[in-house]
């Protein structure tokens, strides 16, 4: 059932529309949907619209996505309530994220069953608008390499089980869009040819694949690189690892947390100039302590000290993130003197295509959904609709 909401206009501000941007343009929303872009000298018919007009340097640019998020203000996807991923869908916008993946981790079997199909029975039920979408599940553990465990629990590892995982697809209505997964362990080709088959992405990540591996993960079928550097095996002059293979192979698009703490900004520098824009893809893998002051908090049942911007465990290990992905795109244009243009290539065309959602997320066009941010001349979020109807909008100084 569609809740209809008030016809939106936006005008006179810059719109990044998929086609072109153009500085003095306009917006049209109708429900739910984007059904007319344009330059302002050529709008007509706005008296059944709500006008919302903003200053001329304010840029519309399509809602960004997450595809590997575990939680945010208080909040994880592994707490398997209906109340977390409220707290999600509600929480996100404010950072310019309108669709995202549930992201789950290593724990034991009934825990992870419960957050499956907990996030499953809410894709069927959630809002129609207004809030951020869950486009179903990323699968992050535990057919990950216990070398690689970073702030995934070891004793909860276990090899790719086939059996195991199509149980789960079934138990979420086949919700698992994106799997985690060290191709190295047994089993780990067996279930990235399946994944493939069926239209899942297979990501490399918690991996200590060599780049021989990395090439038979690839021929299998992988075509995706969990957090680019973060608990993989690196780049050495003589096993180039999976960071090697990622720079050098264009059939994997690579996800990087651009937050300057798990990937120093020079490396960040590199990874852009290895891939460019249209190899990586910007994520959060933030954990509930996001929107949260300093403190201790919970991940995966271990204990996280969150002190000025980082998240780590009792022995330093990094523990997922508090960044914001509107923060991410800020710091990428910053880090590699990237256009905006490339940055939402990144924050929302490549997720979209990557979960095969383009035909109605990740850009700016007529027809596709109403998910739309605002940013303001420091490419702050200004404003965030989602599917149509306003989300979020910053209080004004």
């Amino acid at each position: 059932m569609i809740n209809h909401v008030n016809p939106i206009l936006l005008k006179g501000i810059r719109v990044y529309s998929e086609k072109e941007m153009i500085k003095n343009g306009f917006i049209k929303i109708k429900d739910q949907k984007i059904i007319e872009i344009g330059s302002i000298d050529e709008l007509i018919d706005e008296d059944e619209f709500e006008v919302i007009e903003l200053p001329a340097y304010y840029k519309a640019i399509p809602g960004f996505i997450d595809v590997h998020i575990h939680g945010v203000n208080g909040a994880d996807t592994m707490d398997a309530t209906k109340e977390a991923l409220d707290t999600m869908v509600t929480a996100l916008p404010k950072e310019g994220t309108t669709s995202f993946l549930a992201t789950t981790m290593t724990q034991e079997g009934k825990q992870i069953e419960n957050a499956l199909k907990n996030a499953a029975q809410y894709i069927e039920k959630q809002p129609s608008q207004g809030k951020a979408e869950i486009l179903g599940l990323h699968l992050e553990g535990p057919f990950v390499n216990a070398k690689r465990a970073g702030a995934q629990p070891i004793q909860h590892i276990v090899d790719p089980d086939l059996a195991l995982f199509k149980e789960w697809q079934t138990m979420t209505n086949g919700n698992i869009k994106l799997v985690t997964l060290a191709p190295e362990r047994p089993g780990g080709l067996e279930m990235i040819r399946y994944l493939k088959e069926n239209g899942i992405i297979a990501s490399i990540g918690h991996s200590d694949a060599t780049y021989e591996e990395v090439g038979e993960a690839i021929e299998a079928g992988a075509n995706h690189v969990t957090h680019l550097f973060n608990q993989m095996r690196g780049l050495h002059h003589r096993e180039p690892g999976i960071v090697g293979a990622a720079f050098l192979r264009d059939e994997l698009i690579a996800e990087i947390i651009v937050d300057g703490v798990h990937v120093r900004p020079e490396m960040v520098e590199l990874a852009y100039k290895q891939k460019q824009s249209d190899g990586l893809i910007l994520i959060t893998d933030s954990m509930r302590a996001k929107c949260m002051k300093n403190g201790k908090y919970d991940l995966g049942g271990q204990e996280v000290t969150v002190q000025d911007g980082k998240a780590v465990l009792a022995d330093g290990t990094l523990a997922g993130s508090i960044l914001r992905l509107g923060q991410a795109v800020k710091n990428i244009v910053n880090y590699t003197g990237c256009s905006l243009e490339n940055a939402i290539e990144m924050a929302s065309v490549n997720p979209a295509k990557q979960l095969n959602v383009f035909e109605r997320k990740g850009s700016l066009a007529e027809g596709k959904d109403g998910d739309i941010v605002i940013l303001d001349k420091n490419l702050e979020v200004f404003m965030t609709f989602c599917r149509g109807e306003l989300a979020f909008k910053k209080e004004e100084d």
